[in-house]
Formats: C-alpha cells, structure tokens, sequence
C-alpha cells in the first residue's frame, strides 16, 4: 500500500475508503473560486458491489491499495459462484456472482479474464473490451416497421438481450462491448 494525496486520485486505481477496498470510477478534481480544492470520487465498494460517491479535501491522504492480477479462464457458472480456471496450474477458483454483477451475462465458453486479487481475496474481475458471443434467438425483422428504426433484440448465447441491426440471425456469431453489453459487429467466419 502506497499513500497519495487525494487530488491524485485517478479513474481505474483501487483506495482504501472506511478500511474497505474500493475501485475509483470516476475521479473529477474541483478547484472551486470560493474555498478549498477537492476531488470528488466515484468508487465502487469491492467487497459488496455498492456504488458511493465522496468528496476528499485535496490535502487528504489516501491509501493506493497494491493489488495483483491473474489472468484465469472462465470454466461454468455454479449457484452464486463462478469458476475459473488458471490457464498454467489448471488450478480452480470461485468467485462470487456479485463482483461481476450484471456482467455474468458477458461470461462465454473458455474466455479469459483477469481477476484483480487483494490479500488472497478476488476483490474485481477484468473482463476484455469485446467478446464473441453466438445469437442463441432472433426473431425475423418486420417489414414497415419503423418504431424499432432498424434494431431489433435478439438473445445472445448467455441470456444476454441486446439490440442489433435487422438483418442478424439465430447463429450468427456477433462482437459485443462489455462496458456498454451493446452490439459492435457480426463476425464472418
């Protein structure tokens, strides 16, 4: 652990607030013209998954939490955990669902993630920017319809819904965002 002074807090670190790990979302440094210069922070509590927003003085001293990262590949889903796989030891590790929360849904056969590990304790996972996903159902696009405006959802392989141009079909292989869970591009292969 390394201590920084609060205007140094930058998006994507992990602080320890109220002796708890969190991971910074968002870190905007105020300098108003009356009174003292703060940052304000976005930060997610990694042990719950609650999200809080606080403003430290900018003089205020905060602890950098030095964490470690392993890639692991994702095995199955088991009740409110997930197993992955280190890819070297073949050793095993379950997570709990709620580090990932809405994110399980981005989880595909064999994909590899990083988990984000302090003092022996899987505290986030790291999941790549896109991932392929196969189009488990999509209904045939309705001609004239101009509401849907050339979206329509379709069900990806994992449950996930998401809104893709019309002309995408059941078993097309599909590249998603998982920031956003949006459609980027289908993939011919």
């Amino acid at each position: 652990m390394s201590t920084i002074k609060a205007g140094n807090i930058k998006k994507g670190i992990y602080i320890l607030y109220k002796d708890l790990p969190h991971y910074v979302v968002k870190a905007q440094f105020v300098s108003p013209g009356k009174g003292s210069a703060f940052a304000r922070v976005k930060m997610r509590d990694m042990r719950n998954g609650a999200n809080l927003e606080f403003n430290f003085k900018s003089h205020d001293n905060v602890e950098e939490l030095d964490v470690e990262t392993k890639e692991m590949q994702f095995l199955y889903l088991d009740g409110n955990e997930i197993v992955f796989m280190d890819p070297r030891s073949y050793e095993q590790l379950s997570v709990p669902k709620h580090i990932l929360g809405d994110k399980v849904q981005m989880l595909t056969s064999e994909i590899k993630v990083y988990l984000t590990v302090y003092e022996e304790q899987v505290i986030g996972v790291i999941l790549p920017p896109k991932v392929r996903m196969t189009v488990a159902e999509a209904q045939d696009a309705v001609s004239g319809d101009r509401q849907t405006a050339g979206k329509k959802p379709i069900v990806m392989e994992s449950g996930l819904i998401v809104q893709a141009p019309l002309f995408i079909k059941t078993g097309d292989t599909l590249l998603i965002d998982t920031e956003t869970a949006a459609y980027v591009s289908r993939i011919n292969d």
